[in-house]
C-alpha cells in the first residue's frame, strides 16, 4: 500500500487538561501589568482567530474532543482534521492562551504545541483500532504560567 492508497478511519482525539494556571498571568514582555481574564482554546488550522471551545484559565479541568481522520499507509499513520496543524510527520495541536475583553474578543499571548511525534507507534495503532486517542496534560508551567512551547512526553501522556 502506498501513501496514495492510504485507508482513512475516523478518529476522535480527546485532550484532557488539568491544573490550569488561573485567570491571571504575571507580567511578560510588552505587558508589565500581566494578563487578566485568561482563557485557553484549541486553534483551528490556518485560522488563528477561530478557536474551538475556549475555557477559562481557572477551570478545574478542560476537555476538547476533536473529530479527525487517521490515514494508515506504508509510511505510518497520519492524523488530520480541522484543528490539526503541520505537515505529515510533523503534526500537532495548538492550544492558544489569551485574554478575553468585555466584548468577548480573544487576544492570544502564547501557545502550546501538542506534538504528535512523541506518540508511541503502538499507541497510534491502538488508537486507530479503537477510534480514540487521548492526550492528558497539566496546563501550568513550573513558574505558574500557562504551559507553552512544544509539548511532548513526559509533559503529555498519550493513550488509546
Amino acid at each position: 500500500m502506498s501513501a496514495a492508497s492510504d485507508s482513512a478511519v475516523r478518529l476522535l482525539v480527546r485532550i484532557e487538561g488539568a491544573n490550569l494556571p488561573g485567570r491571571e498571568c504575571g507580567p511578560g514582555g510588552e505587558v508589565p501589568g500581566g494578563y487578566r481574564d485568561v482563557h485557553v482554546a484549541v486553534q483551528r488550522r490556518g485560522r488563528p482567530d477561530e478557536l474551538f471551545e475556549p475555557c477559562p484559565g481557572d477551570a478545574a479541568s478542560v476537555v476538547w474532543t476533536l473529530e479527525c481522520t487517521a490515514s494508515v499507509g506504508d509510511d505510518g499513520i497520519d492524523i488530520r482534521g480541522p484543528q490539526i496543524q503541520g505537515s505529515r510527520g510533523g503534526r500537532f495541536i495548538y492550544l492558544s492562551w489569551g485574554t478575553v475583553d468585555g466584548e468577548g474578543a480573544f487576544t492570544m499571548f502564547r501557545r502550546a504545541k501538542l506534538m504528535f511525534d512523541g506518540i508511541e507507534p503502538s499507541v497510534l495503532r491502538e488508537a486507530v483500532d479503537s477510534g480514540n486517542l487521548v492526550g492528558r496534560l497539566g496546563l501550568t508551567d513550573p513558574k505558574g504560567h500557562p504551559l507553552c512551547a512544544a509539548v511532548r512526553p513526559p509533559l503529555i501522556s498519550w493513550s488509546a
